[in-house]
């Protein structure tokens, strides 16, 4: 996917014709997919295993380049994003839950790390290789390749893991998952904004683009990666509230539209301050969780990312053929206000742990099945 998504939008907005609004509708279609998606992951990594759920998002994945390569114009785009959606929703759900079982649940940052910075390690080679690909349908070609590979060595790797049998009524978004989700949701709706419009946007002040989008992605691999077991070690309200604060000042320095420098140093910052939030967030919930559930708790977290980044999709869009790509950046910050504010309930004074109020995924059918 790294190789394709920074040069999706240019490709639907001058290969085929779209509008900015379009080049939204496509970026957030994925989302909305991705959102239902999660809801059926969850389940079936806590049901089927892990392993099932990572091998379906990776055949789903493949076959998204596929789409991307049908002579359907603009549908093919929809297609594409539509099969991305689901893929992406299989494979994260299912390897977040199972390196977290793995590495053990007082390392889950550390591991929720490692696994980030596998995803972002394509993401910011992505770009370099796309353009030396030299075409998008090239770049859609290595999108089948890769998951086809990625597919074939999961195979080979063996899973331990017996399902917990189910005791009562499963309950779709427990109330003690939504002030994390929602805080999730918002520090994401940069997302949109930075795939869709920060090389359109740094094409009028220095074309810094694509350098900016490979910083951006390359910081969040690197701090992932050597920095991920931070939530593990310092109390998580603390790595979230500083990510938070880094990611504003990248989004704002960006929104001036400064020359090539300033510019890939401000998608630097931006990406090394969205290294913290997720994982501190997801390992304080996921110290929480019961095994059997973290499958399931894992994509209502994601689902909440989802619904975020598809309506911010579209919102940036509209934001951004009304007032100029500028503004789309504003908006992006001014929701990391909300990400502050939805935090406070996520990681309490009186929990060392930042934990949130235990409650099960599934809702006992008596008070003897509990």
């Amino acid at each position: 996917m790294g190789t394709v998504l920074p040069a999706l939008a240019p490709h639907v907005r001058y290969d085929l014709g779209g509008t900015d609004q379009t080049v939204g509708f496509v970026l957030g279609i994925f989302s909305f997919v991705a959102l239902a998606g999660r809801l059926v992951s969850g389940p079936l990594a806590d049901r089927r295993g892990r392993k099932i759920a990572f091998l379906t998002g990776l055949l789903s994945c493949a076959l998204a380049g596929l789409a991307y390569l049908l002579p359907m114009g603009v549908a093919g785009a929809y297609l594409g994003r539509i099969l991305q959606g689901l893929g992406e929703a299989c494979l994260y759900t299912g390897a977040a839950a199972w390196v977290v079982e793995v590495a053990g649940i007082h390392r889950s940052g550390e591991a929720l790390g490692y696994l980030s910075s596998g995803i972002w390690g394509g993401i910011s080679a992505g770009p370099v290789v796309g353009q030396w690909l030299g075409t998008f349908s090239r770049a859609a070609q290595m999108q089948v390749i890769a998951a086809l590979i990625a597919f074939a060595i999961v195979t080979r790797v063996g899973e331990c893991y017996e399902p917990a049998p189910r005791t009562g009524k499963r309950r779709w978004v427990p109330r003690a998952l939504l002030a994390p989700g929602i805080a999730v949701g918002l520090v994401n709706v940069h997302y949109p904004v930075i795939a869709g419009f920060l090389v359109l946007h740094l094409a009028r002040h220095g074309n810094s683009g694509p350098m900016a989008f490979s910083a951006y992605a390359l910081l969040i691999l690197l701090s992932r990666f050597f920095l991920g077991g931070l939530p593990d070690r310092i109390q998580p309200g603390s790595i979230y509230y500083g990510g938070l604060a880094a990611m504003a000042l990248g989004l704002i320095a960006l929104a001036t539209g400064p020359h090539r420098a300033v510019a890939v140093s401000a998608a630097a910052l931006l990406g090394f301050g969205f290294s913290f939030p997720w994982s501190s967030i997801a390992s304080t919930v996921l110290k929480k969780t019961p095994s059997s559930q973290r499958g399931s708790v894992v994509g209502v977290l994601s689902a909440f990312y989802d619904l975020f980044v598809g309506v911010s999709s579209f919102a940036a869009g509209a934001v951004a053929s009304r007032f100029g790509y500028a503004a789309t950046f504003v908006m992006a910050t001014a929701a990391l206000g909300g990400a502050a504010i939805a935090g406070r309930f996520v990681f309490t004074a009186d929990d060392t742990e930042g934990g949130v109020a235990g409650e099960e995924y599934w809702e006992p059918d008596s008070v003897e099945a509990d």
